[in-house]
């Protein structure tokens, strides 16, 4: 039942962005989306963006306005994000000083953080839920902010670039119907996603399966 009604409010929202989508404060909406989608990963970020895209292939928006207004919202939602982090480091790393499962997931999130580096931001923010989850951990694991804020701003670029083109040329395709052209976009942008997160993990599989090989070869 939470599922059904969860889905239906997903889907109503979806309309009227689409119905809404020529306004020019729509580029507002597409920022604050940004943002919080950032904190909150139930808000619809990506389709808010792509959206957009549709109206601008279909000329009722600038393209280049709708990618700027996704990547700063974004860009401040990955910051506040950070800062949460921050925050609630001084009473997690206590907790840890106490508990050894807590200590040991700190220690793997900043060892991932570390080994993988800026890239893993930029993977993570076309994973709905991983970049909020991360951009948390590298507050947490008290990561220099220079170094977050400048591997965030690349990937809120590529992120929102991505969703807004790919809008874009779907709207061009469909100028008559916006909403064919989110639906066909949003499949496209979904199955991509999907793409890139089956290669990260099997990656990630055959990064640990060297590993274990050399484990067991000293």
């Amino acid at each position: 039942m939470l599922a059904a009604e969860s889905t239906g409010w997903v889907a109503r929202m979806t309309d009227w962005l689409v119905d809404v989508s020529a306004a020019r404060w729509f580029l507002l909406v597409i920022a604050l989306i940004a943002l919080f989608d950032s904190v909150i990963p139930a808000v619809p970020s990506e389709t808010t963006v792509i959206i957009g895209g549709v109206a601008a292939g279909a000329g009722d928006q600038n393209l280049l306005l709708v990618i700027i207004a996704g990547a700063v919202g974004a860009f401040i939602g990955d910051n506040v994000a950070f800062t949460i982090g921050r925050r609630l480091a001084g009473p997690i790393r206590r907790r840890a000083s106490r508990k050894t499962s807590t200590a040991a997931r700190l220690d793997w999130a900043a060892s991932q953080i570390r080994n993988r580096g800026g890239l893993l931001l930029v993977t993570a923010r076309f994973i709905p839920g991983g970049r909020t989850a991360l951009t948390i951990s590298c507050g947490l694991t008290q990561q220099p902010r220079p170094w977050f804020v400048r591997w965030v701003a690349i990937a809120v670029t590529i992120w929102a670039t991505y969703a807004a083109v790919l809008g874009a040329v779907f709207g061009r395709a469909f100028q008559n119907n916006h909403t064919a052209a989110f639906l066909v976009a949003f499949g496209t942008a979904l199955a991509i996603n999907i793409v890139i997160e089956v290669a990260r993990k099997r990656r990630e599989h055959r990064r640990q399966v060297e590993v274990r090989h050399s484990e067991s070869e000293q």
